[in-house]
């Protein structure tokens, strides 16, 4: 599918998910502190070329570290403050980081494919529709959390093994953001 047929005007809403898409993802492990934090090549650069493009870049990640004790809320507050300050610094932005907490056997999770997070962020930013928006992620949760919502969906190749088939896929959302 050509993304030019999608029609993204700056009334378009942007989900983003973080470990694997915008920064390196930790394959059996957690982003625990600020230094193993790393963003993937050409993020920051191609955040900052479409931040006039959609009207809401939102990060939606599911984070299971703090149930499991390894870090607290604060402490992954303060990774996104970070994140978010170095996308600006960089002449990006994003509106809003969401992030599940929970275990992925709570019934109560909000962790995708649950689309709590993006209705959350609906009801932060009114604005937002689904049908003109765009997910971006590297798992096959990312791909159906968007999917739910009607939204357009992108994958970013990784290590795992996709089965669900996205609307488009590249290797590096840079890939992505530049035919935007």
């Amino acid at each position: 599918m050509e993304i030019s047929s999608w029609g993204v005007d700056s009334t378009w809403t942007l989900f983003l998910d973080r470990d694997g898409v915008i920064n390196e993802r930790i394959f059996g492990g957690y982003v625990l502190d600020w230094k193993d934090f790393h963003f993937l090549p050409g993020v920051l650069q191609s955040l900052a070329h479409v931040r006039e493009k959609f009207a809401r870049i939102v990060v939606v990640t599911n984070q299971q570290c703090v149930a499991l004790g390894k870090i607290s809320q604060e402490e992954l507050g303060l990774i996104h403050d970070r994140m978010c300050q170095q996308v600006a610094d960089c002449g990006g932005n994003i509106d809003a980081v969401f992030a599940a907490i929970e275990l992925k056997n709570d019934p109560a999770s909000r962790r995708k494919p649950k689309t709590n997070m993006a209705l959350e962020a609906q009801q932060q930013f009114p604005e937002i529709d689904f049908s003109k928006s765009i997910m971006v992620g590297d798992t096959g949760t990312d791909l159906q959390f968007g999917r739910a919502l009607g939204m357009k969906t992108v994958l970013i190749e990784s290590q795992e093994s996709v089965t669900d088939l996205p609307d488009f896929r590249c290797m590096a959302l840079g890939t992505f953001l530049s035919l935007i």
